[in-house]
């Protein structure tokens, strides 16, 4: 065999070993993941309250109540699932600031875990955030960064991330992933764990409000899951553009103008808005959600923000449906979050005078259906 034939023995390949493990870094990494856990095992699960029905309708109205949580909002649960999700992924660093876009209460719970663990938090929100929820999450350590456009908050968000050399936490992305939709005493276990005992212990609808999407498809999902009949329902302000974008199978679908009930609705179609899960949607005007959470007051003496009017009217419409086909059952809804935070626009008949809101149609509606059992027509 000439020397051009004999076969080459390959040259030995030397060995590469980069080791990018810091050993402070990973000492701080399970700290913070240990104080944010622990936060989850220091707080028990939310109530689960009725509403008052008439006894001879064979419904039951069950009210989620998120307002418990320590930073007072459903958000509190997603702002967990956040952290971990951005810690264990190696995007939270200590000293570099966590950056979200936010209408308000996942800013707030988010800088209460920022605080906890020790980073600096950033919320990008539009101006006309109410002041109660600016003034916790300053309480909490954290900074206020205001745009006009609420459409603007996103691109706004992520180059201050750039500019900072933060971590842009991206809600409207990462609420359907991060939070584990199996099981793990998300907030659909936690339903369906408080029904155990009641006469209908798998409700016939839950009715959930999108700001992300995020609850939606964790309550669907685990629905689906776990094999349950339970359907699901989401109600969409005024401004919004979910409902549109459900009803014409539209993922580009967007809204030329913010939602005056913060919290929910959005001006485009967000990644965490899982519209195949769900069963049913509703467009809600922003008088009936307001006149929803008053009513809420009057029948079991708590104030809440106005999403959770959205739902409970909602829930309501879906009730008088079930009444006039002879159905028994349970549905569930959400209190999102105290009307404390809303003092100034829910319960303020001078802003619902400026926004041009007649909410007595409304009120009036429910006090008959309430009465009778039958929705006005």
């Amino acid at each position: 065999m000439s020397t051009a034939q004999k076969p080459q023995t390959p040259a030995v390949m030397s060995t590469v070993d980069v080791d990018r493990s810091d050993l402070a870094y990973r000492h701080w990494l399970k700290e913070a993941v240990r104080k944010v856990q622990a936060d989850a095992n220091r707080s028990a699960d939310t109530h689960l309250l009725r509403f008052p029905l008439p006894e001879q309708w064979g419904i039951d109205l069950y009210l989620k109540d998120e307002s418990t949580h320590p930073t007072g909002s459903l958000k509190h649960r997603l702002a967990r699932s956040l952290f971990l999700y951005g810690l264990c992924n190696g995007w939270i660093r200590p000293g570099a600031p966590v950056i979200e876009a936010s209408s308000g209460s996942t800013a707030v719970s988010e800088a209460y875990f920022a605080k906890l663990i020790g980073v600096p938090f950033i919320a990008v929100m539009p101006r006309t955030t109410s002041a109660e929820k600016c003034r916790l999450i300053e309480f909490h350590g954290g900074q206020c960064h205001f745009v006009d456009d609420p459409r603007a908050m996103y691109e706004e968000a992520a180059a201050l991330a750039a500019r900072t050399g933060g971590h842009y936490m991206d809600q409207f992305t990462y609420a359907e992933r991060a939070t584990d939709w199996r099981g793990n005493n998300n907030i659909a276990e936690s339903i369906y764990q408080q029904l155990k005992l009641e006469r209908y212990p798998e409700p016939a609808w839950i009715v959930a409000t999108a700001g992300t999407g995020g609850t939606s498809a964790t309550i669907a999902r685990y629905v689906h899951y776990m094999q349950h009949d339970t359907r699901i329902c989401v109600p969409d302000p005024e401004n919004s553009c979910f409902f549109d974008g459900w009803v014409n199978g539209d993922p580009g679908c967007t809204s030329d103008c913010g939602s005056r009930i913060e919290g929910i609705g959005r001006p485009r179609m967000e990644p965490s808005f899982v519209p195949g899960a769900i069963d049913r949607m509703m467009k809600v005007p922003d008088a009936a959600s307001v006149a929803a959470v008053r009513a809420l007051e009057s029948a079991i003496g708590r104030k809440a923000g106005g999403s959770t009017g959205t739902g409970l009217w909602s829930a309501l419409k879906i009730i008088a449906e079930m009444v006039a086909a002879g159905e028994k059952g349970s549905v569930v809804t959400l209190i999102c979050d105290p009307g404390d935070r809303y003092l100034d626009k829910y319960y303020s008949d001078a802003w619902l005078a400026e926004q041009g809101l007649d909410i007595a149609p409304y009120s009036a509606a429910i006090e008959s259906f309430l009465a009778t059992g039958v929705w006005p027509a």
